[in-house]
């Protein structure tokens, strides 16, 4: 079915496109005929669209976050400055309107799917200061941690008060399954997190694990966000799947190319240190491509990249082999599904944003 690569026998991967299927339940096998919707329409500039619908985005999350305590406020306001590409929240907006323009041709987006986008930068953002205190993390986004600065209790409580203030604004859109959509996610970055805590000996386990991993950690908010606001625009349960379908693959092609990034850009473009996976003990798409290559790096992987020497070589032997390439490719066939996906919809500025914003997730170099 799905042979990733060409160039070399050891490297074409139909058991790993079963383990795909056991973990994510639609077929990939159809990708390499995906059509190229993108290349015939309009270029539509994704954040142009999205601009609109995003005006006061982060004085409004402040507005959510109203906090007694000064210091609180100060570390909320923190990495809320507006200077964030608000990539979830553009996402959710786009999506907002293209089912809304599906359904009824709609143009407006209603205030509860505006909403939902807020609530997805609060969750993502909470995530990131619980993240940055497990992974002992000194820069974030160019700039020092909340951890760094405040210590990591201050953080731990501040992620969980924005959290809070999410779960507030959640409840308050008033609609049962909306609450249920997104609690999914907060839930899936909890057990996302378990899972990079552990790791499995054997390598087709390997991958199945890192990908369900890579799922539950950054793609579940962008899937389900999309689906919670497909389900406030338009009643039908097949445009809910294609909501959920785009944004799931588009979320884990987002997190491939960043584990790529971690090997290939140097740290000031990135605004965080590179090779910080391995020096977090994480076997990433690259490091379990280059493994097939490189049996070496086994016995490097199981003690999580812990000797002496070990992240050097790991990285040397990840930009020896294909691994790199190899990710890229896996990126590409995620981005083809989530335009697949999306091009069910009827056609929309929004549409082909979308279908334009896939590109983008595999072009960026930061």
């Amino acid at each position: 079915v799905c042979h990733f690569t060409q160039r070399s026998s050891t490297l074409s991967f139909p058991k790993l496109c079963n383990i795909f299927l056991r973990y994510h339940h639609t077929s990939i096998s159809h990708l390499c005929s995906c059509s190229k919707a993108a290349s015939d329409e309009k270029y539509q500039d994704p954040f142009q669209l999205g601009r609109k619908d995003l005006k006061n985005l982060y004085e409004d999350i402040k507005k959510e976050l109203l906090v007694s305590t000064a210091e609180l406020k100060e570390m909320c306001d923190y990495y809320f400055d507006g200077k964030g590409k608000a990539f979830r929240p553009m996402i959710v907006v786009l999506m907002a309107r293209a089912c809304n323009i599906h359904h009824n041709n709609s143009r407006e987006v209603q205030a509860s799917q505006r909403s939902v986008a807020i609530i997805a930068e609060m969750i993502h953002t909470a995530s990131l200061v619980h993240d940055d205190v497990i992974d002992d993390a000194n820069s974030r986004r160019g700039k020092m941690t909340v951890n760094q600065i405040w210590g990591e209790r201050k953080a731990v409580l501040a992620g969980d008060f924005i959290l809070s203030a999410a779960s507030v604004a959640l409840a308050r859109i008033g609609n049962t399954t909306i609450i249920s959509v997104l609690t999914q996610v907060i839930e899936d970055l909890v057990r996302g997190e378990f899972l990079q805590l552990g790791s499995k000996e054997n390598e087709n386990e390997r991958f199945a694990h890192y990908l369900e991993k890579t799922f539950k950690k950054t793609a579940s908010l962008i899937a389900n966000s999309c689906k919670a606001v497909s389900i406030l625009g338009c009643p039908d349960p097949k445009v809910h799947e294609i909501a959920y379908q785009y944004g799931k693959n588009v979320g884990i092609a987002f997190q491939l190319i960043d584990d790529v990034l971690d090997f290939t850009s140097c740290a000031d473009r990135l605004g965080k240190p590179t090779a910080a996976d391995l020096k977090l003990g994480l076997a990433t798409g690259p490091v379990l491509f280059a493994c097939r290559q490189f049996p070496e790096m086994n016995a490097m992987i199981m003690r999580r990249f812990s000797k002496p020497g070990d992240v050097e070589r790991a990285r040397k032997y990840v930009l020896q082999s294909d691994g790199v390439q190899q990710t890229t490719y896996l990126a590409q066939r995620y981005c083809h599904e989530a335009t697949r996906e999306i091009s069910k919809l009827r056609p929309s500025p929004e549409r082909e944003a979308l279908i334009q914003l896939t590109e983008m997730v595999l072009m960026r170099d930061k």
